[in-house]
């Protein structure tokens, strides 16, 4: 597939997502693209299961369109990039916070957490005595980001 085809087919998947991303019961879906073997993103979608999102997953061959369609720029990027309510959610963000993020309904594009950081959710390895600090950003349309929520080193999110 050339890759005018894979972004017209990302294009469109984007849309529908928008159109068919809410449950029966009116709560929105969690709607997750990312690339076919990564392992991490499969762990922070059972992460998001856990807490009691309904999540739809697509596997994607080009991230890069799909992070530019949203409105991600690289200092923003991670592996995985998810769409929620009209948010853009961007890497291992907990679900705390995006329960946290649909209650509060901000003015902003979406949240990200930057990186593949350890201990992020979907991405515990080792001993939590191991696990990094880190900060869920905002993120707007102009490039402007603030912190949202900050973990500290040695941090689970374990629900």
């Amino acid at each position: 597939m050339n890759k005018k085809a894979i972004i017209l087919v990302s294009v469109v998947l984007l849309a529908l997502a928008g159109v068919f991303a809410y449950q029966s019961d009116g709560s929105p879906t969690l709607v997750v693209y990312k690339s076919p073997d990564c392992g991490c993103c499969k762990e922070w979608v059972k992460h998001m299961e856990e807490a009691g999102f309904e999540v739809e997953v697509h596997d994607v061959e080009d991230m890069n369109s799909v992070k530019q369609q949203q409105g991600v720029n690289g200092s923003l990027a991670s592996c995985h990039t998810a769409v929620i309510d009209g948010y853009v959610i961007e890497g291992h963000v907990p679900a705390e916070d995006v329960a946290r993020l649909l209650a509060e309904r901000p003015a902003i594009l979406g949240l990200s957490v930057p990186g593949m950081v350890v201990g992020s959710p979907g991405m515990e390895q080792g001993s939590p005595a191991n696990y990094d600090a880190y900060d869920v950003l905002t993120f707007d349309g102009t490039g402007a980001t603030s912190v949202y929520h900050s973990v500290a080193a040695g941090s689970t999110t374990k629900l």
